[in-house]
Parts: structure tokens; C-alpha cells; sequence
């Protein structure tokens, strides 16, 4: 007797991928609905999911003003920018500020946003991973653990990007998942109507998901399988997570070198408990 539709069904959605075997963030961020929902989290001040909360950026911004000497002859750039929460505070001190995304919903309100408040700001709407801008920076930012998301493939290639357009003197900030995290998940699966109030489409649907970790590679996957009347979809939210001597040998091998280890990306003193760390890396010298 052959497998009836829905066990087979249940065994793909249960399924065990490879890590980061299938990549699927552009649809997350570009699918007309999910981008605005995720558009609308950004923009909620109040809670720490797509954004940090309206004042965490104010000090994170200040703090990076103050430490890397920003000011009006600054070149800074922001990759993940989204709606242009940094990018915005970071024009404000007359510096040359750029900001990349693929969500179009996003850079479409970032631009109103400068536009608005007569903020010069150069906004790409382009994919990261493949685009090269024009110049050298004296601030390079990867904000709320984009890094994370990006593959043992991925990683490498931006880490050589963000040398290339280093500045001499020049600093790159980011911030990742910790083993501290990686301790808290768990295995689970469930089922759930309109799970998240709506957030995966507008019509009716139901969301299976699976979640997996990987402890040999320090990986956790949520997979997301949505059922429509008339579509299905997968979603595939990997994240890595890294000890500061794990993210090290990723930057030396680009031929960078981690300055500082902090508990964020606001200056917060690191311990090993926290959630979160993020990094002050700087050239190394060496070359590629």
C-alpha cells in the first residue's frame, strides 16, 4: 500500500536538512505580505524582534559615534539596514551614510523616512551577498545578528567584502548569537492556524512547525512549512551561534582581527551568560 498524501506530507515537513542546506531569507524579507509584517515589527519601538527598541539604538549610536570618532567626514555603512533605523541617526551627524537591503517594502520607507527629515542617505536595494559598493568605509555595521543567518559559505564572503571596503584605520561592528543561546533550544514540532495573528498571509493558513538543533555545528533550525488553500511554502530560519574564540578564527582567516569583544552592540561589558555579544574588528594587515 502506498503512503497516503498526508503522512508523506508530515514526513517532509518533519524532515532533518542538512545545516544551512536550503536557503531561504529572500522570500522571507521580499514576499509582499511577510515583508510587511516584518516592516511593522521593525517599526514597533516597544519590542526587541526585527529592530532593537527605539532606545537601545539611540545609545547604540551614540556609543559608536563616540568610540570610532564619527563625524561629518565619516564614511558609514550599514548592510541589513532594513527601514533605516541606524542608518537615519547616523546622517544626523553629516556623515556619508549608505544602507543595503533587499526588502524593497523596507528601503521604499527608509528613503521616505530621509526624505522627510532632509537626511542624505545612499540606499541600495540589492542582495548583500552579491553586491559591491563603490568606496571605503570608516564604519562597517551588521546589526541584530544578521550574521547569524548567513552560511559557513556565506560568512567567508562577506567577511572578505568587509575587508575590501575597509578604510585604513576604519572599524566593523557586529553581534551574534551566543552558546548561551544555543543551550536554551530545543527540539520541537507543532501545528497552529494563522500562527503569529496573521504574520504569514493574509488568507486563511495553517503552520507546521519543526524545529531542529544541530550540536556539532552549533546550529539551530525553525522550519516553517505554510499551507494555503492554494499554495505551500517553506520557510527556513537557520542561525549559528559562536563563542568569541569561534567567530575569531572566522575573522583571522579573512584576514581581519577582533579589536574588542562587548556584551552588545551599545558598548554593554561581555560575560558569558549573555544571549548576545557583538565584535570591534578591525584589519588585520594581512592579506587575503
Amino acid at each position: 500500500m502506498k503512503p497516503k498524501p498526508l503522512f508523506q506530507f508530515l514526513e517532509t515537513a518533519n524532515e532533518r536538512p542538512a545545516p544551512f542546506s536550503v536557503y531561504s531569507a529572500r522570500e522571507l524579507w521580499t514576499e509582499e505580505h511577510t515583508s510587511s509584517q516584518m516592516l511593522a515589527y521593525h517599526l514597533n519601538e516597544e519590542v526587541d524582534l526585527s529592530s532593537r527598541r527605539a532606545d537601545f539604538i539611540e545609545d547604540s549610536v551614540r556609543w559608536m559615534t563616540e568610540r570610532f570618532n564619527l563625524s561629518s567626514g565619516s564614511r558609514i555603512i550599514d548592510f541589513g539596514c532594513g527601514p533605516g533605523l541606524y542608518t537615519s541617526r547616523f546622517a544626523r551627524l553629516n556623515a556619508d551614510v549608505a544602507g543595503i537591503d533587499f526588502s524593497s517594502r523596507s528601503i521604499e520607507y527608509a528613503r521616505e523616512l530621509a526624505q522627510k527629515n532632509e537626511l542624505d542617505i545612499t540606499y541600495f536595494e540589492a542582495d548583500y551577498l552579491d553586491f559591491e559598493p563603490e568606496g571605503k568605509f570608516d564604519l562597517i555595521i551588521m546589526i541584530m545578528c544578521d550574521f547569524c543567518v548567513l552560511s559557513p559559505d556565506q560568512r567567508p564572503r562577506m567577511l572578505s567584502k568587509f575587508k575590501r571596503l575597509l578604510a585604513d584605520g576604519g572599524h566593523i561592528v557586529l553581534d551574534v548569537h551566543s552558546l548561551g543561546a544555543f543551550s536554551t533550544k530545543s527540539e520541537a514540532a507543532f501545528y497552529e492556524k494563522n500562527q503569529l495573528d496573521g504574520f504569514w498571509s493574509a488568507e486563511p493558513y495553517y503552520a507546521f512547525v519543526t524545529s531542529f538543533k544541530y550540536e556539532t555545528e552549533k546550529v539551530s533550525l525553525d522550519k516553517y512549512t505554510i499551507i494555503e488553500e492554494d499554495r505551500k511554502r517553506e520557510i527556513y530560519n537557520w542561525l549559528q551561534y559562536f563563542t568569541p574564540d569561534m567567530l575569531e578564527k572566522e575573522v583571522v582567516s579573512a584576514g581581519l582581527n577582533i579589536e574588542e569583544i562587548c556584551g552588545d552592540v551599545a558598548g554593554g561589558s561581555y560575560s558569558d551568560d549573555l544571549a548576545e555579544f557583538a565584535a570591534i574588528i578591525g584589519d588585520s594587515g594581512d592579506s587575503e
